[in-house]
């Protein structure tokens, strides 16, 4: 194999790597776009989903015992009253005046869980809550 021929096999394995990298390119700039548009649509379902939540009826399901909408209720305004502090689940159980056996906690946990993922609530530290402003 002489200069040329391998000059000349250098330039085709180059052509055919910007090749790739172009397709590859384009298919990042799709992937950008689709990854946006789904983050505005879940925006948008956390949005709708708020609004619901604000027209439901004060009772709330029917599937649900009082007890829990209660709890849901207590935890909801204490968020409400303090905006702007920070709670763990044991602290939010002594100023509720709520038990605080780690069983009680736990449910009070899973209860913080679900109305961070409804979008109410962040998660500024680990184990820590505060309301969404």
């Amino acid at each position: 194999m002489n200069i040329t021929e391998l000059l000349a096999d250098l330039q085709d394995q180059h052509d055919k790597a910007t090749a790739q990298a172009g397709e590859l390119r384009d298919q990042i700039e799709h992937l950008t776009a689709v990854l946006a548009e789904t983050e505005a649509r879940l925006a948008d379902l956390a949005t709708t989903r708020k609004v619901i939540a604000e027209l439901a009826p004060a009772g709330g399901s029917e599937s649900e015992p009082s007890e829990t909408n209660t709890a849901y209720q207590a935890i909801v305004n204490a968020f409400n009253q303090h905006p702007d502090q920070q709670f763990r689940a044991r602290e939010l159980h002594e100023l509720l005046g709520m038990p605080t056996d780690e069983a009680s906690v736990n449910v009070t946990r899973a209860r913080l869980g679900r109305l961070l993922r409804q979008g109410f609530l962040t998660q500024p530290g680990r184990g820590r809550y505060q309301k969404r402003t």
